[in-house]
Order: structure tokens, then C-alpha cells, then sequence
């Protein structure tokens, strides 16, 4: 199995229900770094798995859509405690629909997964990996 692995980061205030999350149901922000990989088993006509460029591009776009924001406020999140993990999977959704769409290449087309990580700090981390 190839792979390549994007990254960047993302900031966004939430809060949660229940008790399970303690202190965390109050409003509070969260800078989640967020790894990106995908993953194909054979190598495409120009030996590269996805084009970087394109992949990091597409990444920053679906992170931009919740940046800097209160996502207990945004619709997309309605009635949805936004945990890590919930989160990347959001993410890798958004990131599979572009590929399909096409936004990553006709070259990524033949990628057989995607994996996201996102790490909530040094010691703590959450992934989701899905099959294209």
C-alpha cells in the first residue's frame, strides 16, 4: 500500500452534552492539527499517489469551512456533539466527496482509502479511515 499525508490545522470553539465530557460541556476552543493520508494500492501513470499540491489545497478548503468558528452555531453541526473523532470523520467525507467530484485529479480516482487524524495535542489523537 502507497500513501502520502497532507497536514494542516484547524480552530473552532465548541461545547458538548452530557456528562461523559465533564468540564468540556462548557464553551471552550480546540486547534486540532490535522493529518490527511490517502492511500492507493498501486502507484498511478506518473508514480505518485495523488498530487500533493492538489491534496493540501483540497484539505485547507474543507478545513476553511468551519475555521475560527463556534461550530455549536453552525448548521452543519446541529444537535451533533463535535468530538474528535466525529470531526474526522466529517472530514474525510468531505475529502472522499472531492474526489469523486474530481477536485484532487483524475489520477485520484484509482486511491483506495483515506485516513484522518486529528491531534488534539501532543499526547492525544482521534483518526477515521474510509474506503473510496
Amino acid at each position: 500500500m502507497f500513501s502520502i499525508t497532507v497536514r494542516d490545522h484547524v480552530m473552532v470553539a465548541h461545547s458538548f452534552r452530557g456528562d461523559v465530557f465533564g468540564p468540556a460541556q462548557r464553551l471552550h476552543g480546540a486547534t486540532f492539527v490535522v493529518d490527511a493520508r490517502f492511500n492507493r494500492t498501486e502507484l498511478d501513470s506518473d508514480n505518485i499517489v495523488v498530487d500533493i499540491g492538489l491534496a493540501t489545497e483540497q484539505l485547507r478548503d474543507v478545513l476553511s469551512a468551519f475555521n475560527y468558528r463556534n461550530l455549536d452555531e453552525e448548521p452543519a453541526f446541529a444537535g451533533v456533539n463535535t468530538s474528535t473523532e466525529f470531526l474526522a470523520k466529517f472530514i474525510a467525507d468531505r475529502l472522499a466527496d472531492r474526489v469523486h467530484e474530481g477536485a484532487l485529479g483524475e489520477g485520484a480516482r484509482g486511491l483506495s482509502g483515506i485516513a484522518v487524524t486529528l491531534h488534539e495535542s501532543h499526547v492525544a489523537w482521534a483518526s477515521y479511515e474510509r474506503a473510496l
